[in-house]
């Protein structure tokens, strides 16, 4: 049977470039050989595309300068990968591969919000994850609230805030911030994940310097408010238009909130799956995240994290991920692995659901007929 050619995206322009490494080691390690020919394709933190041997690897060691730079053209005639090359003083394109599906392990800016989806719409490839409108409401948390509010779906109260607006009279954000109700306050970059440039904000001076930590990643800044005493509670989602849910995990941070450090440095932080739930709760949180889901016309994969209140059991959606962690310590593949799908079997499910959805693209007619 012929292999499917499939070229891994991983590394990038954001703040969450290391954990892309990280789940790109596990997604490698995870795509069986006797299906499909892979092809890596780094991508360093000035946006540059690059190849070669171990490619991976050289980007874990920060030793890059053997790598070829490739590029996609963004046109379909021309749906493949290309290394540049120096010939008579020119560059020229030279066909690396041709790609059946580009599966992007970018998390943050410049591939998970949208911007790379919109070139791979234009090369006319299929590829794993949401469209450009799924990816980028996804990883914008105050467009996403906006939806959610729309939709009924219960969500956290907070305030959008300008980068503009902090550097010029932060005293007036802070108050702003205030009106929501007591402290703390969580504050955070509106479009990144991994919990980089998050804060909890116990008094006036940490809300300070959190807007000032926040604004260091993103022009957009979200300020919620904290809900008392919560449980963080963890469900994955898988499919196109009819979307499944695992089993619901629930975090237990080895911090005060789930922070990056937790998260990947020390790895500290517990994972109870399944998570310990009143029948009702888990339904009602599976639901919610298939409606937020489809909301905003996600697509492949994405994790929905939810607050629970200890007292009221009442649930409030705090974010849909739509390129979640793929490391062997991520919630999204181990929420699979506990419904009975397991790593190499989910990324199997990944990229038929993505040739699916370019099936269905094809089927969208872009010419006016006469």
């Amino acid at each position: 049977m012929k292999k499917l050619r499939v070229a891994v995206l991983f590394g990038g322009r954001s703040g969450e470039h290391d954990v892309s490494l990280m789940s790109a080691r596990s997604m490698l390690a995870a795509l069986d050989p006797e299906k499909y020919e892979v092809t890596q394709v780094g991508i360093t933190l000035d946006g540059e595309w690059l190849n070669g041997e171990n490619t991976l690897e050289s980007f874990s060691q920060r030793n890059i300068e053997d790598l070829n730079r490739v590029v996609l053209p963004g046109e379909p005639s021309h749906s493949a990968l290309y290394v540049l090359r120096s010939m008579n003083g020119h560059e020229i394109l030279e066909k690396l591969a041709d790609i059946d599906v580009f599966f992007p392990v970018l998390h943050g800016p410049f591939g998970e919000d949208g911007t790379l989806q919109g070139l791979l719409e234009l090369a006319d490839v299929a590829y794993v994850g949401a469209g450009v409108a799924g990816s980028s409401v996804g990883m914008d948390k105050g467009i996403f609230k906006d939806v959610m509010r729309a939709n009924g779906i219960p969500i956290v109260d907070s305030i959008l805030v300008l980068r503009g607006d902090i550097e010029n009279d932060i005293n007036a954000v802070i108050a702003q911030v205030e009106k929501m109700g007591a402290y703390p306050f969580f504050a955070k970059p509106a479009n990144l994940g991994s919990s980089v440039g998050i804060s909890k904000c116990d008094s006036r001076s940490d809300l300070g310097e959190g807007l000032m930590e926040a604004a260091r990643y993103d022009r957009r800044i979200i300020v919620e408010r904290g809900v008392g005493q919560v449980r963080e509670i963890e469900v994955s989602v898988l499919g196109n238009e009819d979307p499944q849910t695992s089993v619901c995990g629930e975090v237990m941070p080895s911090r005060e909130f789930y922070s990056y450090e937790s998260k990947y440095v020390d790895g500290t932080s517990g994972l109870v799956i399944p998570a310990q739930l009143p029948a009702e709760v888990s339904d009602q949180v599976r639901a919610y995240a298939v409606r937020a889901y489809k909301a905003i016309d996600c697509a492949g994969m994405a994790r929905a994290d939810f607050f629970l209140e200890n007292d009221t059991n009442k649930i409030y959606l705090n974010e849909l991920n739509t390129i979640p962690g793929f490391t062997s310590i991520s919630m999204y593949p181990k929420l699979w692995q506990a419904s009975g799908l397991t790593y190499a079997q989910l990324v199997d499910r990944l990229i038929e659901l993505a040739l699916e959805r370019k099936a269905q693209r094809d089927h969208t007619e872009h010419r006016r007929q006469a």
